[in-house]
């Protein structure tokens, strides 16, 4: 495939023209016309690139791509490395952040909602079809204990706990993939029982206590594992492109 077709082809797909980012999605640096082989990744990260590398990869497809919003400029360093071996290799990298995250079918929010087995109920924000904090339920109750080991089996990591002190038991579950921490306060003040999110921030555990809902800081990485996953899945099932998912490990 045209590398630029295939650019067109995720844009539509995830409607990259409807959601406002602070960095740009799509093709960030161009590489070979035919795109026949592409290695997916949560992080545009070195590790990746020289795996892509390996695998003799035309294309790199990432949540986590570069240029963001605020960043140093200049390459050189560590961004010039990278960009050096896309560029010497001739490797197309693209990059989806938020059309990542609120994809309804291959969208971290909804990946995680799948993985974890909770039913979507909607947007946290309300009037905001687009908003990057949803909220779901469990088919049943389920304790803290069981709740947390639930987290750990299916992510294959023990996320961190703060005890919001007044459920015993959690069905009501808000979420946000990756830095998404700070719609705890809406998720409390929606009466839901529980929070995920990636990461954890110092004011997030006076949240939980003080409104009393539990939150589980489940990782970054770990939380947006699926989404770009599911991504390379659905171009290999529906435009025969060859993907290979590549995780590179992060405990952040």
């Amino acid at each position: 495939m045209n590398n630029f077709t295939l650019e067109t082809l995720l844009n539509v797909f995830l409607k990259t023209h409807v959601i406002k980012d602070y960095c740009p999605n799509g093709m960030q640096v161009e590489g070979t016309s035919n795109v026949k082989k592409i290695v997916t990744g949560v992080t545009a990260c070195q590790e990746l690139i020289d795996e892509a590398i390996s695998h003799t990869a035309d294309a790199i497809l990432v949540h986590h791509g570069y240029f963001w919003r605020g960043e140093p400029e200049p390459l050189k360093g560590m961004k010039f490395r990278r960009i050096k071996a896309l560029i010497e290799n001739n490797i197309n990298l693209y990059a989806y952040h938020l059309p990542l995250d609120v994809h309804p079918e291959v969208g971290n929010n909804t990946q995680l909602a799948a993985l974890l087995e909770i039913d979507i109920k909607g947007s946290m924000e309300d009037g905001n079809p687009q908003s990057v904090a949803i909220w779901g339920e469990m088919s049943k109750p389920m304790s803290v204990t069981a709740f947390t080991a639930h987290i750990q089996q299916r992510l294959h990591r023990m996320p961190l706990y703060i005890d919001g002190r007044i459920f015993n038991d959690i069905k009501r579950v808000g979420w946000s993939s990756g830095g998404g921490q700070g719609f705890i306060d809406l998720a409390a003040s929606k009466g839901l029982h529980a929070f995920i999110s990636g990461e954890v921030s110092e004011r997030t555990t006076f949240s939980a206590r003080e409104q009393g809902i539990h939150y589980f800081g489940a990782g970054h990485h770990a939380t947006e594992r699926y989404g770009v996953k599911a991504l390379g899945e659905w171009l290999s099932s529906n435009h025969g492109i060859d993907v290979t998912f590549i995780d590179i490990d992060n405990p952040v």
